[in-house]
């Protein structure tokens, strides 16, 4: 008795429409995007990545993880030394050295996150020319990591904030609303990122420049006071935080640190405002999200 088999036609359809039947019921072949046809898969391959790659970068190390605490703490040294002894910004600032090194802290995150969001898709090749993986995976999983290093590294701030007499309060939990934020905008960045790098081989040094900028305008080592003292004060405030990161830092200072470090509700002319910080995140995450989308069936072609 001859077995009869049943072909693909040509010209079957691969992409979003992938995994569904075809008019004549036969199963399309699954062609690669971003999701893949599991949401589920989708973070358990990322969670895979990332945990993975966790791991293996402190493979052989004598110290281990104790690596990845000693960075922001000897950058927090070297700030604290110039901007405390030197330029005396910690004068009549409750719990300065704690608030440096929380901003030092969050903001190496952002920059791990995003750097190694950037190489990422060139970085796993070899996962994402295989069609069925969802290469959303890639970038979340290198957010995911960085994640790790940040929930780690925030340890010596909570000890730290602990030994120079800050009691734990309420505030605290909103501390987590802060630190939300952050890992959205880094999530939406690096999808934008990842994605761009493939086809602009520019964005690297672009990024790396943006950063830098970032980092010197974001507060990290000065208060939102020393901005408000200036010339044009409440102007150069509304500007400062149009900055998602510098709000970010100034609202997990305010809950996290001390109340006496200022808000950016309480700086800025008009509540309204509050909406550009919080709109340029949204717009970073559904806007990465949309673009990567379209964007993600072509990598392999473009690498």
């Amino acid at each position: 008795m001859s077995e009869t088999t049943t072909e693909q036609p040509r010209g079957a359809l691969a992409g979003p429409e992938a995994g569904l039947p075809a008019a004549d019921g036969m199963r399309r072949v699954l062609g690669p995007t971003a999701l893949g046809d599991d949401p589920r898969r989708l973070f358990r391959l990322a969670w895979t990545l990332a945990t993975t790659d966790f791991k293996l970068k402190f493979f052989g190390s004598f110290l281990g993880y104790l690596w990845q605490l000693m960075n922001p703490l000897l950058l927090f040294g070297v700030l604290f030394v110039v901007f405390s002894f030197g330029l005396n910004l910690d004068q009549g600032v409750r719990y300065y050295p704690e608030a440096l090194l929380l901003g030092i802290v969050l903001f190496s995150f952002l920059n791990e996150a995003t750097n190694a969001a950037v190489r990422s898709l060139m970085t796993r090749e070899t996962l994402v020319r295989k069609i069925d993986f969802p290469r959303l995976a890639v970038p979340m999983a290198s957010v995911m990591a960085a994640t790790f290093n940040l929930l780690l590294n925030l340890v010596p701030v909570i000890v730290f904030l602990l030994a120079s007499g800050a009691t734990p309060r309420a505030s605290w939990l909103l501390f987590l609303v802060a630190l939300a934020t952050l890992i959205l905008f880094a999530f939406g960045m690096a999808m934008i990122l990842s994605v761009a790098f493939v086809r602009f081989r520019d964005i690297e040094p672009i990024w790396s420049v943006v950063l830098q900028v970032l980092f010197y305008a974001s507060g990290v080592f000065f208060t939102v006071d020393t901005i408000a003292g200036q010339k044009h004060g409440q102007l150069l405030v509304d500007i400062f935080f149009c900055n998602p990161f510098a709000a970010a830092l100034a609202f997990a200072r305010h809950t996290l640190v001390d109340p006496s470090w200022t808000a950016p509700s309480q700086a800025l002319s008009s509540d309204w405002l509050l909406l550009i910080p919080i709109g340029i995140v949204v717009a970073s995450v559904v806007g990465g999200f949309l673009l990567f989308r379209s964007l993600a069936p072509k990598v392999a072609e473009d690498l």
